[in-house]
C-alpha cells in the first residue's frame, strides 16, 4: 500500500488527513491522476513530496509499496 497525505486545501479538498492506497507498484503520474479524477484538483495548487523529497509531478517516478505521498500546499516565503 502506498500512503497518501494531505495538507492545507487539498486535505480540504479531500476531506481527509491521509489515506493509503492498494498498488503494488504505479508511476507517481498515475496515481496522481487517479487521485484528481476521484477528488477533482484541477483548480487546486500544490507540491509532491515522495518519502520527504520534493519532486516534480511530471517526473518519471515509480512508487514502491513503502513509499509515503505528500500533497503539500503551495509555500509562503517572507
Amino acid at each position: 500500500m502506498i500512503e497518501v497525505k494531505y495538507f492545507g486545501a487539498v486535505a480540504e479538498k479531500t476531506q481527509c488527513e491521509f489515506e493509503k492506497v492498494a498498488f503494488a507498484e504505479v508511476s507517481l503520474q498515475d496515481l496522481l491522476r487517479d487521485l484528481n479524477e476521484k477528488y477533482q484538483f484541477e483548480s487546486l495548487s500544490f507540491s509532491v513530496a515522495v518519502n520527504q523529497k520534493i519532486v516534480s509531478k511530471a517526473a518519471d517516478y515509480q512508487l514502491q509499496t513503502s513509499d509515503i505521498v505528500a500533497l503539500l500546499p503551495p509555500f509562503a516565503g517572507g
